[in-house]
């Protein structure tokens, strides 16, 4: 699907999100749709690289706004639908939940929504091929003691407002796949990094007040442990998930740093 189809990418100028439209650009898809709204963690400096190319069709679009994406979908008709669009930082989340209750729940409800209604307009080869991969993170399991790791079966216990957002939205997917028979694939990731990560987040904090002099950040007592993806790692385990993934089923993905 990612090398011959149309693939709408939501958040697709975040830091995720423009290095999945790259990869998917490059395995010779024959669109790519990207919706961003350009909050502070979207920039199209992150597409500046792809922008003149003809295949990548860009939107400044809030995923709330259900009728410019009913508008979008009826004219890319797009196979599939990768949804990256999210708040994502947790200190902000404590500061103003919010935002993140209206772009991770109430966004992710609304392309749902449009979605099914673009799928009725649809032929039933077209609704066959079709797949909608929402992003999640592996936040929504809370704290993991010691070296563990969270399987797909593992309890939620959602920690920060950003956290039970993600976790809310899960279940609207997952209740729209088993009520709706909608096609939805959710993946959850360890803790990304790599090209045009905002510089809140972690290791581009630690090194940016390293080549400052900064003092570094410490965050409880500095004994937690996390699992670290590489954004093009993480990247191609959502190109599986669209690809080879089976509606209605969850994916955790990490690589075991």
């Amino acid at each position: 699907m990612a090398g011959n189809g149309t693939i709408l990418v939501t958040g697709g100028a975040g830091f995720i999100g423009a290095n999945l439209t790259a990869m998917l650009l490059e395995a010779g898809a024959r669109q790519v749709v990207v919706l961003d709204l350009l909050t502070y963690a979207g920039s199209l400096s992150n597409l500046a690289g792809l922008l003149d190319d003809e295949r990548l069709h860009f939107h400044q679009v809030d995923v709330n706004d259900r009728d410019a994406v009913d508008t979008i979908l009826a004219g890319h008709r797009p196979n599939g639908v990768i949804h990256l669009a999210a708040e994502t930082h947790v200190d902000r989340s404590i500061d103003d939940p919010e935002p993140f209750i209206r772009t991770n729940i109430n966004g992710t409800c609304s392309m749902l929504q449009s979605c099914r209604r673009y799928l009725r307009d649809c032929d039933a080869s077209h609704r066959d091929r079709f797949r909608f991969v929402h992003v999640s993170t592996d936040e929504v399991y809370g704290s993991v003691d010691g070296d563990a790791a969270c399987n797909e079966a593992a309890p939620f216990a959602p920690n920060s407002p950003y956290a039970a957002s993600k976790a809310a939205a899960d279940h609207m997917v997952r209740a729209f796949n088993r009520t709706y028979r909608f096609p939805a694939i959710i993946t959850r990731s360890a803790n990304n990094f790599g090209p045009f990560q905002f510089p809140e987040k972690l290791i581009p904090l630690i090194l940016l007040n390293c080549l400052e002099g900064r003092d570094l950040p410490v965050y409880g007592d500095g004994g937690q442990v996390r699992d670290w993806l590489y954004v093009d790692d993480h990247c191609r385990g959502l190109v599986l998930a669209l690809e080879d993934g089976r509606p209605g089923e969850e994916y955790n993905l990490g690589a075991g740093n």
